[in-house]
């Protein structure tokens, strides 16, 4: 279980996380309270995407008490400080994840799964891209489709369909 002294040893770590927030808080006006630094603490522990109720649900067990509306506030906060992204994929509640480095999201249409993968050509494409009137931030790229887990399960589905089917036909009626 963390504790406040915890939350106090990150916000006094020198932590780029930690300047980066302090910088957007006193730039706008805002408290610094402990419930932001323990919400900022947990998700710069979590790799890949996560959804509110997880973030939640990991605030929870970590023993901080945080209500839901902080939690959510304090990602908003997150976002226009430019140190989260929200992702709605299709069919999905959004997930939020730290900005990384630029990647692709291969979302898989049967199970939900999103994985990362790395394309330099498409980072190296979308840097040398230029659209008149307009300056990017960023991009994201999302692929749809059906991962190994699925497409294996599906294809035993199938085989196993075809061959009760196949020796159905088999039989002789009587």
């Amino acid at each position: 279980m963390r504790t406040d002294s915890h939350i106090e040893e990150f916000v006094a770590s020198n932590n780029p996380a930690v300047r980066k927030f302090n910088e957007y808080l006193d730039a706008h006006g805002m408290r610094k309270t402990t419930e932001r630094y323990a919400i900022l603490h947990r998700i710069m522990g979590i790799n890949g995407h996560f959804t509110i109720e997880e973030l939640q649900q990991m605030i929870d067990s970590d023993g901080f008490r945080v209500s839901r509306s902080t939690v959510y506030n304090t990602v908003e906060l997150l976002i226009e400080a430019q140190m989260l992204r929200r992702h709605v994929f299709e069919g999905m509640q959004a997930q939020y994840e730290r900005i990384t480095l630029p990647h692709t999201h291969l979302i898989c249409t049967t199970c939900g799964k999103v994985k990362e993968v790395r394309d330099p050509n498409f980072a190296a494409f979308m840097n040398a891209r230029r659209f008149n009137a307009f300056n990017t931030d960023h991009s994201s790229l999302y692929v749809y489709g059906t991962c190994s887990t699925c497409a294996r399960k599906l294809k035993r589905t199938r085989q196993s369909s075809s061959s009760d089917g196949a020796s159905g036909k088999t039989k002789k009626r009587q």
